[in-house]
């Protein structure tokens, strides 16, 4: 049976150009009429609300560390299938973070890779570069490269020469320096797809770029060489989630302040029973009535942090809900918005909902980032004493004005306590992802679920 045309987009490091490539591969081959199904390796919140900007189609996280290889698999296959083409953009270097890699998750999806390689300041020595990282592992297949940032038609020739000279690879373009169709970028990274970066003609610009210094048929053809195994691969058992009772409202935060969700789990809490109602923190005076639950993301919060201050009707409602018991899971700038006040880096305090006994305070430079393995140390919303979850953490805040007291639920693989809690509130600055541990949506909404009782 043949396997549907795909490949991943790597670079030799961050900042080569892969995520600009890759949107712009996206996009020209949309034009021409394919079906795209974008994914992302990696944790990353933000290049996949740009994946779905260009292509209309939700892009997924594949990452084997968090998720894990069968969640991985099942992605992949699933919503790969639905489309004509599947490109993955990849993470840092290609074989940069271990099991979470680009380099691992080629390996085991058997993914044809397109190497980007910055040609800046280089010229014949690209040609070891790109051999350096076609040899390193068998076990990735790296088909083809782009050579980004060429700087003139000498400075191709020479590539050009070396690269046929000492490599086996086919170069499927050189894309010439084009400062002008830069993403805009700030502390957590690029801008989000809803702010429309690549507004005005920049996205007809970066077509236009990649179907002039591109051979688009030859990606394709890289793209199916791949799609016949040399064996059939073998069916992966099904992910198993209970049967969903009756349905429950959970209330989801959603707008420019509160955009950092994982599609998956989104999808893992309809599948146990949830009607996800999205409402907006910085505009509803309210929350959405008839709610059992609340889910507040991470995302933008200091960037808001007035707006959502001035909404204090809102603050109220979430504070009220809280301490009448019902459940609440906030990660990262859901967690900030749950705390008494965020700290700009101006100094100016704007307060928030008030749950916690803490504050948050931006800093000046990253806090945290990494890859957690929350265990729980007592039962909480989302299970029980030693349930282990996965997830990732990556941010600029601390925490301040904090009570000695305020209690945790978490021990994070260094052994800090984490994942704050008041009554059934749950929060804390690790981002999760369910892939691993889809009961866990379960038990969230079966919390929900349960009767208020006072």
């Amino acid at each position: 049976m043949k396997r549907s045309p795909a490949l991943l987009i790597a670079g030799t490091h961050s900042g080569c150009g892969k995520t600009t490539l890759t949107l712009g591969i996206m996009a020209a081959l949309q034009r021409r009429g394919l079906r795209i199904q974008p994914f992302k390796c990696g944790p990353d919140f933000i290049d996949p609300t740009l994946h779905q900007l260009v292509t209309g189609r939700v892009s997924r996280n594949l990452d084997v560390r968090m998720c894990g290889a069968p969640f991985v698999q099942h992605s992949f296959k699933r919503n790969g299938s639905q489309a004509d083409c599947a490109i993955i953009e990849g993470v840092m270097g290609l074989f940069d973070g271990g099991k979470g890699s680009a380099a691992s998750l080629a390996s085991l999806l058997e993914l044809p890779v397109i190497l980007v390689v910055d040609v800046r300041s280089a010229a014949e020595s690209v040609a070891a570069v790109i051999k350096g990282f076609a040899s390193l592992d068998p076990a990735v297949q790296v088909a083809g490269v782009i050579c980004n940032r060429v700087g003139s038609a000498k400075h191709r020739s020479m590539i050009s020469e070396a690269v046929q000279r000492y490599c086996q690879l086919p170069i499927v373009g050189f894309l010439p320096r084009n400062e002008a169709i830069s993403i805009p970028s700030r502390h957590l990274g690029l801008h989000m797809g809803e702010e429309h970066p690549l507004r005005g003609d920049k996205l007809e610009q970066l077509i236009e770029l990649i179907e002039t210094h591109l051979d688009l048929e030859l990606l394709l053809q890289l793209a199916g060489t791949n799609s016949t195994p040399s064996a059939p691969s073998p069916e992966l058992p099904p992910l198993v989630l209970p049967e969903p009772g009756p349905p429950v409202a959970i209330g989801v935060a959603r707008d420019e302040a509160f955009c950092f969700y994982y599609q998956d789990n989104l999808d893992l809490l309809e599948a146990a029973g949830a009607e996800l109602v999205f409402f907006s923190p910085l505009r509803d005076p309210a929350l959405p009535e008839g709610i059992q639950g609340l889910y507040l993301g991470g995302g933008y919060p200091e960037l808001h942090a007035q707006a959502l201050s001035a909404n204090q009707s809102l603050c109220r409602e979430v504070q009220r809900f809280a301490d009448q018991g019902r459940p609440v899971y906030g990660e990262c700038g859901g967690f900030m918005y749950l705390s008494q006040a965020i700290t700009d880096l101006e100094g100016r305090r704007f307060p928030m909902a008030g749950v916690f006994a803490c504050a948050t305070t931006m800093q000046q430079r990253l806090r945290r980032l990494g890859y957690r393995q929350p265990r729980q140390s007592r039962a909480t919303i989302l299970g029980p004493k030693d349930t282990l979850v996965h997830g990732h953490e990556f941010h600029y805040s601390a925490i301040s004005e904090q009570d000695a007291g305020m209690p945790t639920a978490y021990v994070l693989d260094d052994d800090r306590p984490e994942g704050y809690t008041h009554k059934n509130t749950l929060a804390g600055y690790v981002h999760l992802h369910w892939g691993r541990t889809p009961e866990v949506a379960t038990r969230f909404v079966e919390a929900c679920r349960q009767p208020l009782t006072t």
